[in-house]
């Protein structure tokens, strides 16, 4: 009989081992920066065009995905904010969107650090890339322009001091004292098997690491932004809690801040509630 159990407990081992590295392997393979000739391809295959352009910020160098060749003055422009581990391409279904497109010009770029130019070097600094966001946006009329942050690219598009037409949350993390640091990042803390992790990995621990002091320094100053903000969060998140979007409540009136709660969602609310959030998107189009 024991040696039966023992049997059955190896079983169990040798799946959940494989299922483990599956996971890691799909996770790897979803999150390493895309060529721009495989994201033309991509969407390609989805009967969706796009058109990438290389800026520049300071010395940085980041990728810019557009689905409009030239910009539909005459349209609202909305831009998107990835989190951490994250790229342009986490809004793909949004990007590819023809009911989206037809009523708005998309923009999605990678973050400094994410995408194929100088993977890794992020610069663990809101500030910085709130900057770099302003930058990119100074030549769009900003009462026109939509910011959409997603996870850390919410306090991103929320530490901005200009008035945009409007900001949309998705599952901001702008709340230091319950930002959680998840066990997994010791692989990034021990040097012995920091080597193991991607580029990309070791930019999102970096970031991570640093994220909750950081936001320490804008406590006091969130409710300084001008614009009108929803912020979209699922109450079942425990990577970024619920408790950001009611820490944000607090902060500001109900004329300036709604928030939308998703029943049973979590951090993955971009891809897995994609009709409820481009709804959001849809009435601040129309």
């Amino acid at each position: 009989m024991l040696q039966k159990f023992k049997k059955i407990l190896k079983i169990i081992a040798i799946f959940l081992s494989v299922l483990l590295v599956a996971l890691i392997i799909t996770f790897y393979r979803f999150s390493i920066p895309k060529s721009d000739k495989k994201i033309i391809n991509d969407f390609v295959e989805s009967n969706s065009q796009v058109y990438i352009s290389e800026h520049t910020f300071k010395e940085f160098k980041y990728r810019v995905i557009e689905t409009q060749k030239e910009m539909d003055t005459l349209l609202p422009i909305i831009v998107f904010i990835h989190g951490s581990i994250g790229s342009a391409l986490d809004f793909k279904k949004y990007l590819v969107d023809i009911e989206l497109n037809k009523k708005a010009n998309l923009i999605s770029y990678d973050r400094i650090g994410y995408g194929t130019k100088q993977t890794g070097n992020v610069q663990e600094s809101i500030a910085f890339e709130t900057d770099l966001l302003e930058d990119l946006t100074k030549d769009l009329i900003k009462k026109n322009t939509i910011l959409v942050g997603y996870s850390y690219g919410g306090p991103i598009a929320l530490a901005s001091k200009n008035e945009y037409k409007k900001i949309i949350l998705l599952a901001p993390a702008v709340y230091s004292k319950v930002e959680p640091m998840p066990w997994a990042l010791n692989f990034y803390k021990w040097t012995a098997t920091r080597w193991l992790l991607p580029k990309v990995w070791k930019a999102a621990s970096k970031e991570k690491l640093s994220h909750k002091k950081d936001l320490q320094n804008f406590d006091t100053t969130w409710n300084e932004n001008p614009s009108k903000i929803i912020s979209i969060h699922g109450n079942e998140d425990w990577i970024v809690p619920f408790e950001n979007s009611l820490y944000l409540k607090e902060k500001f009136s109900s004329q300036q801040f709604d928030l939308v709660t998703l029943n049973h969602a979590g951090h993955g609310l971009v891809w897995s509630n994609f009709n409820e959030i481009k709804s959001v998107l849809l009435q601040q189009l129309n």
